[in-house]
């Protein structure tokens, strides 16, 4: 069986204050509390700033190594790409991890591309060289676009020893279908809600407004327990941060994967 990790997508709301964290609790102390409910954190702040290695041994410090990281790629390599600079800002990427690697807590840096990533000629070739510069690490690849749900993406991937993200999110026309996918010892599932009205109509708060009832949960546990047959690693992370929510849904799904 695979080893199994839960939690969310961030951490530093402030919002969570009386809902997750103590209403007393200081804001530099949200990681090392968080650290003791979770036993993964996906860190999302690195998509806004390029991150540091002096930043990732702090949060190997405030975490007291408790926790294992998710790392979400610089924006510059995914959404707002500068392709002429995808060499240097790997290598700045990938130096940052360099802590979490030495202190073997590093799961993978994720890169997840927007729906106008589409699957043509030049997106395919740009996403080859990237994933070149970066085969010296785990890497799990996020995609919107349902284009790119196929067998020939999946191939290459395990081919490059890339891991494919399974998203759950609104069944609308473009999105990602709900497909337990993996493609190498690795499983990845994102979380993000099912608020199809507001999904393109929101900002990052209202979009991912949802929280998954009980029987919504129960319907991941056997694909999960099949994950965890298949890959060394199963990765589960919530994405509805809103309120709270992605909290507590992923206590509620520990549980019930603890259960079976």
């Amino acid at each position: 069986m695979g080893e199994l990790f839960i939690g969310t997508s961030g951490y530093d709301y402030p919002e969570w204050k009386g809902l997750f964290y103590p209403e007393k609790l200081a804001r530099n102390k949200f990681l090392e509390y968080y650290s003791s409910q979770f036993n993964a954190l996906e860190l999302n702040g690195t998509y806004y700033l390029m991150p540091t290695a002096v930043q990732m041994q702090n949060m190997i410090d405030r975490s007291q190594k408790r926790i294992k990281f998710s790392i979400k790629a610089f924006q510059g390599l995914t959404h707002a790409l500068e392709k002429s600079q995808y060499k240097l800002l790997t290598y700045e990427f990938k130096k940052a991890l360099e802590p979490l690697l030495i202190d073997n807590l590093l799961l993978c840096a994720l890169f997840q591309f927007p729906e106008s990533f589409h699957y043509e000629k030049d997106e395919r070739m740009y996403l080859d060289t990237l994933l070149q510069e970066v085969s010296d690490i785990p890497v799990v690849v996020e995609m919107r676009s349902t284009k790119w749900q196929n067998d020939n993406v999946y191939t290459a991937l395990k081919e490059r020893n890339t891991g494919w993200c399974i998203t759950d999110n609104p069944n609308l026309k473009n999105l990602m279908k709900l497909d337990y996918v993996c493609t190498n010892d690795t499983a990845y599932i994102r979380f993000h809600g099912r608020n199809a009205q507001m999904w393109y109509n929101g900002d990052n708060v209202t979009r991912y407004d949802y929280l998954y009832s009980d029987s919504e949960l129960q319907e991941f546990a056997e694909p999960i327990q099949e994950l965890l047959r298949r890959a060394k690693i199963v990765q589960l992370f919530f994405n509805n941060h809103a309120k709270s929510q992605a909290v507590v849904n992923a206590k509620k799904l520990e549980l019930l994967l603890r259960d079976i």
